[in-house]
């Protein structure tokens, strides 16, 4: 990608676009660099911390800023299979590349040569090194770290090698090469020629904590090279893709090893908060939690693609963070990194939002809202994941089977819905057709559920999958009923009204009809003709049915299962137009949000949304297995 100069946004136009940003990330926390070599988004230590680094949702939010002071152009691009974002500045009289990494430590264990989990050792520390490679160029440093969301401005002190950034609950070291000027930032303006390079580096402590030492240009080099290995090493120990845009799925597979939070194996459904789904419209949400909802889709993407340990590890979090249940109330949907429960919501209302799209918010009020389709969501990802399980230990089968129970219970409430829908709740098809799923796979697995040999409290499985499977042939007579709509050829959004949902276009790949039943080809025929938009991309509902204000753009996981419907229908070439569309929407590094403005093309939504990324594998992987079932296969570039 290249990019000509521009002036830093002001209060007036703030809002870079998002797919201007790349990702960075040590498993730990993230952070968003523009294509002019600024971080504008970082929080730290956790991915739901409060940012350090602000500008993507106000102009004064705070930023570390790296970039030619004249005219330039950009290009970037990763180093191979890693998070290392290489960018090339050019100018009328040269040329510089921009490195920057966060830091993830060693691969092995040094006195044993024990292979360690990818950035187990993490430093936590921000690595940007710039080298003029040709000619000579100006740069402008501005280093303007804003604690807690923007509202802590720091004090900078001299250190030797660099600078020391005091206020708030963090203190921030900066080793630089070059002498800075401060005031309400640390900045500079130096020349460069070629050959010369630059290393920076930022770590943070804790008030009680003493600062850490700057680092010397041998251990930015060292730690640099170790990180671009690691995550080459752990790439390069899954499988090969052979199946469809094998390069955008390896980089989604990444994505969501990125997403994943070290310590716990929780996926945060994006690294961002208050993005919006359509500028202006009140529809920012913060979703750097991991939700239940997620879990199925996530498992048989990370499956698919060899990533067995981390489908373990994700549903192992899921599972523990929920343990508490009781089938008498719902289960929650979503949860902190760390497995927290309390997610309430705030407004940040120092923050004006992107492009002054209010409110900001920290927390995800949805953690309080019923969702029945989580049941099934949780019992789907034990399912793929049986064969590696081995023998579940008493807690989490008794834990299963309380969430079997609650499907059988709960399948006929009302609820808010996948979509969180922030208006009355209804009787949507999709929850009643996952707690189909949590049952159905409860009766085929008894392996998952408690028995007698547990313990006291336990049941007989043939008296418990009785049950279960009674209550699930209801639900499907119920579904086969009340969701199908012979007047519009195909299963609605909910049992009342004719609107129709994007959801239901899973019946195929959950198993509850065959793709060439009648019914579902025509649900798949009505949902592309009346829920697709502009670009062939495909929205989740009908406007006016979510209690909210306005419209949203298109929504990229959407039209992945527009796609994965249409090869599980047998037509595997509309399925691969349809999936090159989707895949377009991907920026120049792989990266992908939540929706996209149909107009414009334009990115909305939280970045790079982990959602789009499992929708792109697991739509890749529905039509490279119709592909060789149908012999129809072409060869992939």
């Amino acid at each position: 990608m290249e990019r000509q100069d521009a002036a830093p946004a002001g209060p007036a136009d703030h809002g870079r676009p998002i797919e201007d940003y790349a990702l960075l990330s040590d498993r730990r926390c993230a952070a968003l660099v523009s294509s002019e070599g600024s971080i504008d988004w970082f929080c730290r230590p956790r991915f739901d911390s409060p940012a350090v680094y602000g500008r993507l949702l106000d102009p004064d939010a705070g930023h570390w800023s790296i970039r030619p002071s004249g005219p330039f152009g950009s290009e970037r691009s990763y180093v191979g299979d890693t998070f290392v974002l290489r960018t090339v500045f050019t100018t009328g009289t040269g040329t510089a590349h921009l490195i920057d990494a966060f830091a993830i430590g060693p691969s092995f264990e040094a006195e044993t040569g024990i292979r360690l989990r990818l950035a187990s050792r993490a430093p936590r520390a921000t690595i940007r090194v710039l080298e003029c490679t040709a000619g000579e160029l100006e740069i402008d440093f501005d280093f303007k770290p804003r604690p807690e969301f923007g509202l802590v401005k720091p004090i900078f002190t001299a250190l030797p090698g660099g600078v020391l950034a005091t206020g708030g609950p963090v203190r921030f070291v900066l080793t630089s090469p070059i002498p800075l000027e401060t005031d309400d930032s640390a900045h500079a303006r130096v020349t460069l020629r070629a050959g010369d390079k630059l290393r920076f580096v930022t770590q943070s402590a804790g008030l009680a904590d003493e600062p850490p030492a700057t680092w010397t240009a041998e251990a930015v080099d060292a730690e640099l090279e170790e990180t671009i290995q690691g995550w080459q090493r752990w790439s390069d120990a899954h499988p090969a893709w052979d199946g469809p845009l094998p390069h955008l799925v390896r980089r989604s597979v990444l994505v969501l090893e990125a997403l994943r939070y070290q310590p716990t194996g929780a996926i945060v459904a994006a690294p961002t908060t208050s993005l919006p789904e359509a500028v202006g419209a009140g529809r920012n949400w913060d979703y750097r939690y991991s939700w239940i909802r997620d879990a199925s889709f996530t498992v048989q993407a990370l499956a698919a693609v060899g990533c067995t340990e981390e489908a373990i590890a994700f549903f192992e979090f899921i599972t523990r963070a929920a343990a508490h249940y009781h089938p008498q109330s719902p289960l929650q949907i979503m949860f902190g990194v760390g497995g927290e429960h309390d997610l309430s919501e705030r407004e940040l209302t120092h923050l004006s939002g992107w492009r002054g799209s209010r409110p900001v918010r920290v927390g995800n009020a949805a953690w309080l809202q019923p969702q029945l389709d989580v049941y099934g969501e949780l019992l789907d990802a034990a399912w793929h994941l049986r064969p590696h399980l081995g023998r579940l230990d008493a807690a989490a089968r008794h834990f299963l089977t309380v969430v079997a129970d609650a499907a059988a219970d709960q399948w006929g409430r009302p609820d808010h819905g996948i979509w969180e829908s922030r208006g009355e709740p209804r009787h949507y098809t999709y929850s009643k057709l996952m707690c189909w799923v949590a049952l159905d796979r409860a009766v085929k697995h008894t392996e998952l559920v408690e028995s007698r040999e547990d313990g006291p409290g336990g049941r007989d499985p043939r008296e418990l999958t009785a049950g279960w499977a009674a209550v699930r042939d209801r639900i499907r007579e119920d579904i086969e009923t009340q969701a199908w709509k012979p007047h519009l050829g195909a299963f609605g959004a909910a049992f009342d009204g004719d609107d129709l949902d994007a959801a239901v276009l899973l019946l195929p790949a959950v198993g509850f009809l065959p793709g060439d039943d009648p019914r579902v080809v025509s649900t798949v025929d009505v949902i592309a003709e009346r829920l697709r938009a502009r670009r062939g991309l495909v929205r989740r509902y009908e406007s006016g049915t979510d209690g909210l204000e306005g419209d949203e753009g298109a929504f990229v996981m959407c039209t992945f299962w527009l796609a994965q419907a249409l090869a599980l229908t047998g037509r595997t070439a509309r399925a691969r137009e349809v999936f090159e569309e989707a895949a377009a929407c991907a920026n120049d590094l792989g990266l992908m949000s939540e929706e996209v403005d149909t107009a414009s093309g334009a990115m909305l939504g939280n970045f790079p949304q982990a959602f789009s990324h499992i929708g792109l594998i697991n739509a890749a992987v529905a039509i490279r297995d119709a592909e060789r079932v149908s012999g129809t296969r072409p060869t992939e570039s």
